[in-house]
């Protein structure tokens, strides 16, 4: 293309296999004026060096839906492109050495089943079956998953590429960008060859993201890695045996050592993830090369020594082989491990598919995702752990580099309910912190603020090493107990920093809420629940909308949720202006003071009228400072939530918390408000309320104002209201069991799939195990018997309807 002044419909920046798969999903979708540009040849980022396995295990639902749809695009991509392909599907198995990781295969092969694969479990015997070579010394069994294998990334990315092309969109090689500006609602894209003007933006440039996004005045939060890979040379003895049997050998990896091995050729290749990692262009002394196209970093063996013995030992033929090559590359990472799919935080028609630590897994998902997101304006399937929002200010460059390490060197790791890893802590604190900590909280974060979980006394285990396991019985439960007691029987306080913020101002910013929200906006004075919806009824949020006046709101949201509500706010601000929105987080704080002996503490600190009803709100003076005090408990005991200026709140802290001592009143954690939640059905964002499920599905209907012309997923809604819903909201007793059912376990009938588990915990009010579950609709009925699978074990269940266990008829909370 010589000198060019290009107008498309969608610019996707970056060639890789991530990349270019956004593009032929773009197309495949009708939108073929599409572009992509890449800075030197396709592949020539990560993916040319890439090791190409493809697994479709992964540790959450979207990620594992990412995969198997990857997994099954690939196997039919080359005949429908007309490319030829190198893809083997090979299986693998996934070796354990502890109860601890079967526990993790058991629940994967539940969330297999629910996305219509097929994992086993394997013992020893039926192992070395599959993997004549191995030695099986520590190996409790294996998780075998038939569809895993590799593919040629090179090839893959070519194939997606001449699709694309075929069906019209295009793509330009050797073109580097140069800046970006916007202007008339489009962007302006200046490249080496000229400009290019696009409606839509992708940024997929790989580990140049971060590079990309600041020329949007973004700053992607991720870090590279070094990551090494050995290839073998042939062996004879494997060479055999594949000529015998026909096939490669199963890809094995060794998770609790933390690396794969795998066939090649007649050869082998050992990918180690080592605790002990390299950071690259991480430091002012170490800037990114203007082009590091299809280059490698010089070898570090030494930091493979002890993962190449242990292979060794594992599978013995390795150590006859000599070493061929070592592949040294960088690779990008999210302070999670998880890519970055889905809006560019607060940048209009600007996206991000780009920080794929597994890239040519989860390209092809990758490319649908994102596809969807630009086409339909939402993903299939929830796709929050990858949604680019996820992270707000807290993750600059240190702390991308601390969890990228972390990350890394925990590749295979378990993630345990209760563990919190130890990295990237304390970037942001309440302002009564250290009086949190020194009545023994354990923290964990939460958008990088620090919330006490739960309340340690003397005597109790707080090691990092108490928590690293799935059931629910640690030293924390005891402690949780107490405090939910003191929650039912007087009093407690919950120091709660972070939540979202957002001030909503303007002569017509009544009219845009109730356009947004499936209810009414409360009167001046009051508070409710605001829902959230897209177009086709699935719930995008939830917010507390608290009316100050007949032309000022206060929108409060999920701590997490802050990035992702303010973009879904300003996405839909009305053009003509009226409306305002200010985000004051950062400026306010929150305690929770909660139980039947709440107003009697309060009542000593405060003039305030104190007989106000529930869902009210009022301005107050508390301990000599202004506050907001707010009729609302998330415990569902009588409370209030005491809303102050962050300097004002260590004063409240401490005249609430001294008037309490009267009173019996305790200091709780989130764990116990968790617990506290669950007894009255209430559900948590991106837990229970999430785009997988209708409002409707949800049990949602008395927050839906039907008399409303109007609002965002009305005619969705209305249409299932009429036709019946498939699925409905319930919450489950279950029989006691000393784990608790993980997000999304399946609920049985028989051996039949009829639910998901979305929250599940003990209620040490009812003394119940609970689970809030979406179910088959005929089937959420009370005392319809059920099962929940809990890591493979079919625990019984019963369906108690949709209200509340505890204080079904909002007595206390209403006292």
């Amino acid at each position: 293309m010589a000198a060019m002044s290009e107008k498309v419909r969608v610019l996707v920046i970056g060639g890789g296999a991530v990349g270019v798969s956004c593009l032929y999903h773009l197309a495949k979708a009708g939108w073929t004026d599409s572009l992509l540009v890449e800075k030197n040849e396709l592949t020539s980022g990560s993916t040319w060096h890439a090791a190409g396995n493809v697994p479709t295990f992964a540790g959450g639902s979207a990620l594992m839906n990412m995969q198997r749809y990857s997994a099954e695009l690939y196997r039919r991509l080359g005949a429908e492109v007309d490319y030829p392909m190198n893809y083997h599907v090979t299986g693998s198995l996934r070796l354990g050495h502890s109860e601890e990781r079967m526990d993790e295969f058991r629940r994967a092969i539940g969330q297999a089943k629910r996305q219509g694969m097929e994992y086993d479990l394997l013992g020893p015997d039926r192992i070395r079956e599959l993997y004549p070579f191995l030695e099986t010394h520590g190996v409790k069994g294996a998780l075998y998953d038939p569809l895993d294998g590799d593919i040629d990334p090179a090839q893959l990315t070519q194939a997606f590429a001449k699709g694309a092309r075929d069906m019209g969109a295009r793509i330009e090689r050797f073109c580097s960008v140069i800046s970006v500006r916007r202007e008339s609602e489009e962007w302006v894209v200046e490249t080496d060859k000229g400009e290019i003007r696009a409606t839509y933006v992708v940024n997929a440039a790989g580990y140049r993201a971060q590079e990309l996004g600041r020329m949007f005045g973004r700053e992607v939060p991720m870090m590279v890695m070094s990551h090494q890979y050995i290839l073998f040379e042939e062996i004879p003895e494997l060479a055999a045996w594949s000529k015998e049997v026909g096939h490669k050998l199963p890809l094995l990896r060794d998770v609790d050592s933390s690396y794969y091995l795998r066939q090649e050729k007649a050869g082998m290749n050992l990918g180690p993830y080592e605790r002990h990692g390299r950071a690259h262009w991480a430091t002012p002394g170490d800037p990114m090369p203007d082009d590091f196209s299809f280059q490698l970093y010089p070898d570090d063996l030494d930091r493979l020594e002890w993962y190449l013995n242990d292979a060794v030992e594992r599978v013995p033929i390795l150590g006859t082989a000599g070493l061929s090559n070592v592949i040294n590359g960088p690779i990008p990472y999210a302070p999670d491990g998880n890519p970055l799919i889905g809006p560019m935080p607060g940048v209009p028609n600007a996206f991000e598919a780009c920080v794929f630590t597994f890239g040519i897994a989860q390209a092809g998902g990758a490319g649908k995702l994102l596809a969807d997101w630009i086409v339909k304006g939402r993903p299939e399937w929830d796709a929050w752990s990858c949604d680019p929002r996820r992270f707000t200010d807290y993750a600059d460059p240190d702390y991308c580099v601390d969890k990228g390490l972390e990350v890394y060197g925990h590749e295979y790791a378990m993630h345990f309910p209760r563990h919190i890893w130890p990295a990237g802590r304390d970037r942001k604190k309440s302002a009564v912190h250290d009086e949190v900590a020194a009545l023994g909280a354990q923290f964990g974060p939460y958008n990088g603020w620090e919330r006490a979980l739960w309340y340690a006394r003397e005597g109790d285990d707080t090691s990092e090493e108490a928590t690293l396991t799935w059931d629910r019985n640690g030293p924390w439960q005891a402690r949780v107990a107490e405090e939910c007691r003191a929650v039912r029987d007087a009093v407690g306080i919950l120091d709660l920093p972070g939540f979202s913020r957002f001030e909503i101002v303007g002569g017509k910013a009544k009219a845009w809420l109730e356009g947004l929200i499936t209810g009414k906006v409360p009167k001046v004075g009051r508070i409710g629940l605001g829902y959230f919806c897209d177009e086709e009824g699935r719930v995008v949020t939830e917010m507390s909308v608290m009316t100050l006046a007949e032309d000022r709101f206060l929108l409060i949201t999920a701590a997490t949720a802050q990035w992702h509500d303010r973009d879904w706010l300003l996405r839909h601000l009305p053009g003509h202006g009226g409306v305002t929105l200010i985000d004051v987080t950062r400026e306010w704080s929150c305690q929770i003071l909660t139980g039947p002996k709440a107003r009697d503490v309060l009542a000593a600190v405060t003039g305030a009228d104190l007989g106000q009803p529930w869902l009210s709100h009022q301005e107050a003076v508390l301990g000599g400072r202004a506050c907001h005090l707010v009729r609302v408990s998330f415990a569902g005991e009588l409370g209030w939530e005491i809303h102050s200026r962050r300097e004002d709140t260590p004063a409240i802290w401490a005249a609430v918390t001294e008037a309490g001592a009267a009173h019996g009143l305790r200091p709780f954690g989130m764990y116990a408000l968790d617990s506290l939640r669950l007894e009255k059905g209430y559900r948590a964002w991106k837990q229970d309320l999430s785009t997988d499920y209708t409002a409707l599905e949800l049990g949602l209907s008395r927050f839906v104002d039907w008399e409303k012309s109007d609002f965002i997923g009305r005619a969705a809604l209305l249409a299932e209201r009429e036709r019946g819903s498939a699925r409905r909201f319930a919450v489950l007793e279950l029989e006691d069991h000393p784990k608790d059912a993980p997000y999304l376990a399946n609920v049985l009938l028989g051996d039949e799939i009829v639910g998901d588990v979305t929250s599940c915990g003990y209620g040490s009010r009812c003394e119940k195990l609970i689970a809030l579950a979406v179910l088959q609709a005929d089937l959420a009925e009370p005392g319809q018997a059920l099962e929940v699978d809990v890591f493979g074990q079919r625990v019984k269940a019963v369906v108690a309807g949709d209200a509340a266990l505890w204080d079904p008829a909002n007595v206390r909370l209403r006292a």
